[in-house]
C-alpha cells in the first residue's frame, strides 16, 4: 500500500466512477463508519460556485478544476478525507493514498440515471462510459495501479461488503502510519 508522507493521521480516499454507481452513498457511510471527513467534489463545487462555464450539450456546468484543488489543499495536506467525484485525473497523484472505482452492472445504471431524470444522450454516454471502463483506465493511467480498486457496487450487499473492506483498510493504514 501507498505509503505515508509523515503529516497525515489518516488516509485520504477517493471514492469515483461514472454517475449513479453509489459513490455518495458510499462515501457518507465510510464516514460515519471511520470517522473521516466526506467530501462531495460536485457539492463543493456548487456552494463555492467553482465552474468556468455551462455545458449546453449535457445541461450542467463545468467545473474549474484549478479552484477545486485550491480549494481542496489544505484539507488534504491533513489527510482523513474521501473524495467523491465521477472524474479524477485532475487530482495531484500525491492526494490520495487509495482510490476505490465503483462499478454497476449497464442495466442497473441506466434504471438508476433515467430515474435522476437523465436526458438520452447524458444516459447513453454515461452507460457507454461504465461499458468501456472509461473511469477505470483514468483511475489506472492518473495512479499507481497498486492503490486502484474496482469495486462491485450493483447490490445493497454490495455496498455493506465494500463499507466493511474499506473500514478495515483504513484501520490498518491508521494502525500502520501512525
Amino acid at each position: 500500500m501507498a505509503e505515508s508522507n509523515g503529516f497525515q493521521k489518516a488516509p485520504n480516499i477517493l471514492l469515483t466512477g461514472t454517475p449513479g454507481v453509489g459513490k455518495t452513498t458510499l462515501g457518507k457511510e465510510l464516514a460515519e463508519r471511520t470517522g473521516l471527513t466526506y467530501i462531495s467534489v460536485s457539492d463543493l463545487a456548487k456552494e463555492g460556485k467553482l465552474y468556468e462555464g455551462y455545458d449546453e450539450e449535457y445541461d450542467c456546468p463545468v467545473l474549474d478544476e484549478d479552484r477545486v484543488i485550491d480549494e481542496l489543499e489544505d484539507r488534504m495536506s491533513r489527510g482523513g478525507m474521501i473524495v467523491d467525484y465521477h472524474g479524477c485525473d485532475f487530482f495531484p497523484e500525491r492526494w490520495f493514498q487509495i482510490v476505490f472505482v465503483l462499478r454497476t452492472d449497464n442495466t442497473l445504471l441506466y434504471e438508476r440515471l433515467e430515474t435522476r431524470g437523465y436526458t438520452d444522450k447524458k444516459l447513453q454516454d454515461n452507460v457507454q462510459c461504465e461499458i468501456f471502463q472509461t473511469l477505470y483506465e483514468e483511475a489506472l493511467e492518473s495512479y499507481k495501479q497498486e492503490i486502484v480498486y474496482q469495486l462491485p457496487s450493483n447490490t445493497p450487499e454490495d455496498m455493506e461488503r465494500n463499507v466493511e473492506q474499506i473500514s478495515q483498510w483504513t484501520e490498518q493504514w491508521i494502525k500502520d502510519n501512525n
